[in-house]
Order: C-alpha cells, then sequence, then structure tokens
C-alpha cells in the first residue's frame, strides 16, 4: 500500500497541526505516522506526517497544488514524497570498502529500500566488489589538476543512471562547490571522527596519541565547508590504553558502517529535515 509523506517547516503558530490533519481526514485520509517539533529558539515548527493513499480523495498528482492554501497561509517549506518510489543511490568510494560492503549487503537483504546502480571511485580497489553484486563501476582517478573534468564526468554519469542521492562510503577527495550544488543535501558522508573533534585526516591516529577513551563517527550533509555539514547520525564506542591502533581502526570502522547505513535509511525513509545548517530526525 502507498502512502504519501509531507516534510514541513513554517513559522510556529497556533493551528498549524489542527489544520494539516483536518486537510488530511476531509480528505478521507489515515494518519498512520505523525511526528512534530518546535524548535522554540527560533520559533520554528517542523513536522513529518504520513498517510494511507487508498480512498484518499485527492490524485497524487493534484494533493500539493490541493496543499497550497495551507502553504500560504502558514509560509510553509514544504516537501512531498510517495512511500512506492524507489530512489536510486551512487555510492562513492576510495580504497577503504566496508562501508561500501555494508550499503551493499543491505540493500540486497531489503534494510535500504533504494537501489544502487553505479559506483564511481577514485581507485580501482572496488571494481570486483562492484562485479560481485552486479553494480557497474567508474574509475575516476582525481588529481590536482583534473577534478573539475572528473567531475563532469561525475556528473553526467548521475544524470545517465538517474541517480537521487549520493552516499560517500570513505571516499577520501574534496568535492567541488559545483558538485555539492548540483546535489544539495543529498550527499551523505561518513567522517571516521565524532565531530567536531579530531576533524580533518587521520583522526584515529590523533585519538590513539592522545590516549582519549571514547572514540566516535559522524555522518553529515556534504556542504562546501569541509566536515562542517548538518550532522544526520553519531556514535561512540569505549575504548582503552589496552587498545591498539589496529583494534581503534577496526571498532571504529564498525561505527562507520552503523552510522551510515542509519543516515541512508532516514533519509531514504524522508525522516530528515535541514535548516540552519542542523538536522531534525523525526521518529
Amino acid at each position: 500500500m502507498e502512502n504519501a509523506i509531507l516534510l514541513i517547516s513554517c513559522p510556529d503558530r497556533k493551528g498549524i497541526t489542527a489544520s494539516i490533519a483536518n486537510f488530511i481526514y476531509k480528505n478521507n485520509g489515515n494518519i498512520e505516522h505523525a511526528d512534530q517539533h518546535i524548535d522554540k529558539e527560533t520559533h520554528t515548527f517542523f513536522m513529518r506526517v504520513e498517510w494511507a493513499l487508498k480512498g484518499f480523495k485527492i490524485p497524487k498528482d493534484k494533493i500539493y497544488s490541493k496543499f497550497m492554501p495551507l502553504i500560504r497561509k502558514y509560509s510553509m517549506k514544504c516537501q512531498l514524497h510517495f512511500t512506492n518510489y524507489v530512489p536510486n543511490m551512487a555510492v562513492f568510494v576510495s580504497q577503504y570498502t566496508h562501508c561500501l560492503y555494508d550499503l551493499l549487503i543491505r540493500t540486497k537483504e531489503g534494510q535500504l529500500n533504494c537501489n544502487i546502480p553505479i559506483i564511481i571511485s577514485n581507485h580501482s580497489s572496488a571494481r570486483k566488489i562492484a562485479k560481485d553484486f552486479s553494480v557497474d563501476f567508474f574509475e575516476t582517478p582525481i588529481q590536482k589538476d583534473n577534478r573539475l573534468t572528473q567531475e563532469k564526468k561525475q556528473l553526467s554519469l548521475l544524470k545517465k543512471y538517474n541517480i537521487d542521492f549520493i552516499a560517500l562510503a570513505r571516499y577520501m577527495r574534496i568535492l567541488s562547490p559545483a558538485f555539492i550544488k548540483s546535489f544539495r543535501n543529498k550527499i551523505i558522508n561518513i567522517h571516521h571522527s565524532f565531530l567536531p573533534a579530531f576533524a580533518g585526516s587521520s583522526p584515529y591516529k590523533k585519538a590513539y596519541k592522545k590516549g582519549v577513551k571514547i572514540i566516535g563517527a559522524t555522518s553529515h550533509y556534504v556542504t562546501e565547508k569541509l566536515d562542517q555539514g548538518p550532522i544526520i547520525e553519531q556514535d561512540t564506542i569505549r575504548i582503552n590504553h589496552r587498545d591498539s591502533l589496529d583494534d581503534i581502526i577496526t571498532k571504529g570502522q564498525d561505527l562507520e558502517r552503523t552510522v551510515l547505513s542509519r543516515a541512508v535509511k532516514w533519509h531514504i525513509e524522508r525522516k530528515i529535515l535541514v535548516y540552519n545548517n542542523k538536522t531534525v530526525i523525526f521518529d
């Protein structure tokens, strides 16, 4: 059964929830999930509401236009999605392939409701993995003097394969502002550190030298500012003086897999709203 999902943000005022619920009710819709949040500092209202389309009086292609009076009344920013649509995700990867394997397996087992039609890498390491999973693979080596040229090739491939969003599964290259603009809030990165601590390269080595007792991983949307995008998910694990650097890396990579997969899952399920370089994650 297909459902509709509305993601809403607007200035907070009385009557918003009632108006939305009434719109769905009077058109014979049945609300199956609803979650809302108010940012008291900015007086901003956020909501995710999902309802069954079976018996709903308004055709799918007319829902947004029929909802427009409420959009205007409450100065809403809205996204309308449908659960029957299965998005296409491209995976970018370099030489570390643990997160790539995890995404491919979760997708194959139905844990992630998306397609992975293409893997793009600046190395050849993942070519065999792509073949094993019957996914098209493209190697685009990137140097200082060819980044923009290679990115044009990548964007062309993404268009050809009708890609909806991108997962950077330990893709160790900085994307240009033009590339990021083409997929605003649609590029999900996994950073092998609990941001903002130990940002940049070799965070596990920095953590090891510092003697920390907790390490973490962070998944975020990519913006023009390196590792400063809206954070989607984070997690940590305890370590101690008995852990070698290899032990820390292994534990960290386990975190990376789970944190990235959660972020991807929530993106697919339309449970994320971005505002002020932060995110609201709905239940």
